[in-house]
């Protein structure tokens, strides 16, 4: 058995752990050098973003017995080009389905457009917790000025919002996770009124910062996820390796 993952989130940090745990070669696929500081030491990365092309590519570079993709539920593209890769290389594929966990009681919308549609007509500041590559469509002159994007704390992010004119006082740049504690220190410290989120379920802290917009007695603005996914839980990919493996 050798595994190829598409990591660089929370699940796929685990199942390389796991993995790795378990003794399986395994390659890791990260977009960038800081995700693969966040792998597991002795992981090996494949570090780069590529094409659909250059993933079939490396798909035939190894005997590869499965393709895993663990990647961003919001990351559709990419999904849509390792699928695609795995088929040509004739390789099963699994996707890792993080399970949704959006609340009722809070405002919704389809996409970032939606979403800063909205905030217009929504008072006071804004928490922007969506990431430093989806800031477009928050950056209007009389929405930016009320906006707080925090986002890693790497150059490349903190020149995209720069770019795009968000003030420099109102830009966080933080390493995650986040308490619901710490959340709720930000909504207070910067007087925010809306707290904005992908729908990113448990890894990536949703939990925290509906929790935190409660206590803090702030609106939490939620965009929902492109599509409906079907796949497989952490603990069902598991158990199909495990059991593929015997």
């Amino acid at each position: 058995m050798n595994i190829l993952l598409f990591g660089g989130t929370g699940e796929g940090r685990e199942l390389a752990q796991w993995l790795l745990g378990q003794k399986i070669p395994t390659l890791v696929c990260v977009a960038t050098d800081y995700g693969e500081t966040l792998l597991p030491p002795q992981a090996e990365a494949h570090v780069g973003r590529m094409d659909r092309g250059e993933m079939e590519a490396l798909m035939a570079s190894r005997p590869f017995t499965h393709v895993v993709d663990a990647t961003h539920p919001y990351a559709v593209e990419v999904t849509a080009n390792i699928k695609a890769a795995a088929e040509g290389a004739g390789l099963p594929l699994l996707r890792l389905v993080r399970q949704s966990d959006g609340e009722d009681l809070c405002h919704k919308a389809g996409d970032m457009a939606g979403a800063a549609y909205m905030l217009e007509r929504l008072p006071g500041n804004v928490l922007l917790t969506t990431g430093s590559k989806e800031l477009d469509a928050f950056a209007k002159p009389g929405l930016v000025e009320r906006c707080y994007p925090r986002v890693l704390p790497m150059a490349d992010s903190l020149d995209r919002c720069l770019k795009l004119s968000f003030p420099p006082k109102n830009i966080i740049c933080m390493q995650g996770p986040f308490s619901k504690e710490l959340n709720v220190a930000l909504l207070k410290q910067y007087h925010i009124k809306t707290l904005v989120t992908k729908d990113t379920g448990g890894y990536g802290g949703f939990r925290e910062k509906a929790e935190a917009a409660r206590e803090a007695g702030c609106a939490l603005l939620v965009v929902e996820r492109p599509n409906q996914e079907t796949g497989l839980t952490m603990e069902e990919i598991q158990e199909r390796l495990k059991e593929e493996r015997a």
